[in-house]
């Protein structure tokens, strides 16, 4: 299995994880088989994935939950728990537009200008700021888990059953490495809202994670 990682934006980064999410919110029960939706236009609902779960709304959610578009709303679009729509830490930053940034720096431009002078100036601050990327806010990261083309060849011609265990190992070993990320690799900051400089950063007691089954390429 590879795994390769992408930034997913504040706001509604995480919106193209339900495009092809089937029935959504609706009310299809979890009892579904999984093999199911590989035969219907669409993926699976999202789950709950990570130890850091069980401290959302009060312990309502609980690993292997499906996954709401409301909750990933809260969750990734504001930064807040996903039941309660409390904050979670300190929020997401908060980044000025391309068009704000033209804007607050024409509006600094000395009023005394002549015509002229200021056209070239406004023209001059467009450009740079067209040509300077916008910064957005940091919500999460996006792992990709790619099953080996042996295990997707395998899927292709084999029974329901057999795409039953091969799902279920898939899912497993995406779990086992979310547990091992807890372990020995994520980690947090503390200290940044002191003022002194003194920012430490410390482990974490787990992550809050989902997980979407796609059978392209992602």
């Amino acid at each position: 299995m590879t795994v390769s990682m992408r930034v997913m934006s504040a706001g509604d980064g995480y919106k193209y994880l339900l495009k092809t999410v089937v029935a959504a919110d609706g009310d299809r029960p979890l009892s579904t088989p999984l093999t199911r939706y590989y035969m219907e236009d669409g993926t699976p609902p999202g789950r709950w994935l990570g130890a850091g779960v069980a401290a959302l709304g009060k312990g309502e959610i609980q690993v292997g939950d499906r996954v709401s578009e409301h909750q990933l709303q809260l969750l990734m679009g504001t930064g807040c728990d996903p039941i309660t729509g409390d904050k979670l830490g300190l929020g997401f930053a908060a980044y000025k537009s391309q068009e704000q940034r033209i804007e607050a720096r024409i509006a600094d431009l000395e009023p005394t200008m002549t015509p002229g002078a200021k056209g070239e100036a406004v023209a001059q601050i467009v450009a740079e700021e067209t040509a300077r990327s916008t910064r957005r806010a940091v919500a999460g990261f996006d792992f990709t888990f790619s099953i080996p083309k042996s295990a997707s060849v395998l899927w292709a011609v084999a029974d329901a059953g057999v795409q039953a265990l091969i799902a279920e190992a898939h899912h497993r070993a995406v779990a086992e490495v979310v547990a091992f990320m807890e372990r020995e690799v994520a980690a947090t900051r503390t200290g940044a809202t002191a003022g002194d400089g003194a920012v430490a950063q410390v482990d974490v007691t787990g992550l809050i994670a989902t997980a979407f089954d796609h059978f392209d390429s992602r």
